[in-house]
């Protein structure tokens, strides 16, 4: 309605069971589901339609970047969700979340910032690195 279009984030072409640990980054096409933990980068094609979805029991141990996001577990690393994110009420952010729509539940913990990016794009390190250092100097002055 409204020319919004909807996706189905059912489909699930990579899994993580609650059993493994993958230690490295993961980069995947179409839906992801963690229940284990990674210890590395979680990354998919921002121009996709590709969804992560994060269980309680599941931990990602480095920074995300991925189109749709659902969390109800912990990410210890930056989100960069260029579509929305869906923070449940188990989830746990430490580090910044960028979103484009963000939904978040009652009970659910960011431990950094809520950065809006209207227009989808994931910020480049550098910007947000130099934006950083410049808030850094001016509260010193």
């Amino acid at each position: 309605m409204f020319g919004r279009k909807t996706r189905r984030h059912s489909v699930v072409d990579t899994l993580i069971g609650g059993n493994s640990k993958v230690n490295g980054d993961v980069n995947f096409e179409g839906g992801c589901h963690i229940d284990g933990t990674v210890r590395g980068n979680v990354t998919a094609d921002t121009e996709s339609d590709a969804a992560l979805s994060i269980s309680e029991d599941g931990t990602v141990e480095g920074g995300v970047t991925v189109p749709y996001v659902i969390l109800h577990g912990i990410v210890r690393g930056d989100v960069f969700a260029s579509q929305r994110v869906e923070l449940g009420p188990t989830a746990r952010v430490i580090g910044n979340v960028y979103y484009n729509l963000i939904e978040m539940a009652i009970g659910a913990e960011i431990n950094g910032k809520l950065v809006h990016q209207p227009d989808g794009q994931v910020p480049l390190l550098e910007q947000t690195t130099r934006i950083d250092q410049s808030a850094a100097m001016a509260a010193k002055s």
